[in-house]
């Protein structure tokens, strides 16, 4: 068993059931809608949200508990997420090109060989016109107490972003300190990086 899944077997929900705030904040602006997809998306805040703004989403993650607890809180909320188990790892993007209006991330570590395979996946899979909109701790975080990797190997540096999405529309960039409040292991001030894209229409 991953250690995810060991964190997301409590009955609470460990980052809460509230969509991360940039999150929410870059949707009411983006204004999207279609068909979403939540990566790393441990126990469902996010695609919840999302869903209740009446988009159609997916959620992966590879947590069977985080997933098991998204779809509890989907129920409660009277939307539906679909879910499925995946390691992204092993995750096949080619199967998803040019599949979704929507991808986001909200704070998915990985070491760097999985991100860049991730972010360059996360390219292919998104409409020409679509968003992938993301929050995640920088390199910098590792002195706050807030939460996060402790290994600088699984921390994001922006030229990630602004390198590897060159030629999107860059609608929102940001790298500095927010305070955040999601849950028992998100707490207090911390450094991210904020990145809201959308892929150039062909």
């Amino acid at each position: 068993m991953n250690m995810w899944n060991k964190r997301f077997l409590n009955e609470q929900y460990v980052y809460g059931t509230e969509p991360n705030e940039f999150l929410a904040a870059m949707q009411r602006k983006l204004n999207v809608s279609g068909n979403a997809l939540a990566i790393a998306e441990g126990e469902g805040r996010n695609a919840v949200f999302l869903a209740e703004q009446g988009m159609q989403v997916t959620a992966w993650d590879y947590a069977e508990s985080g997933l098991a607890k998204t779809e509890k809180l989907a129920s409660s909320k009277g939307v539906t997420v679909h879910t499925k188990l995946v390691d992204l790892n092993e995750a096949d993007w080619q199967m998803h090109k040019e599949k979704w209006d929507e991808i986001v991330c909200v704070f998915g570590h990985f070491r760097t060989e999985l991100r860049n395979k991730t972010l360059q996946g996360v390219k292919e899979a998104i409409k020409p016109g679509g968003y992938f909109v993301t929050e995640v701790y920088s390199y910098n975080q590792i002195p706050y107490k807030s939460g996060g990797p402790k290994e600088e190997d699984f921390l994001y540096k922006p030229e990630e972003f602004l390198d590897n999405f060159a030629d999107w529309r860059i609608k929102h960039f940001f790298m500095g300190e927010v305070v955040r409040h999601e849950g028992m292991h998100h707490t207090g001030l911390a450094h991210v990086i904020q990145f809201a894209g959308q892929k150039p229409v062909e």
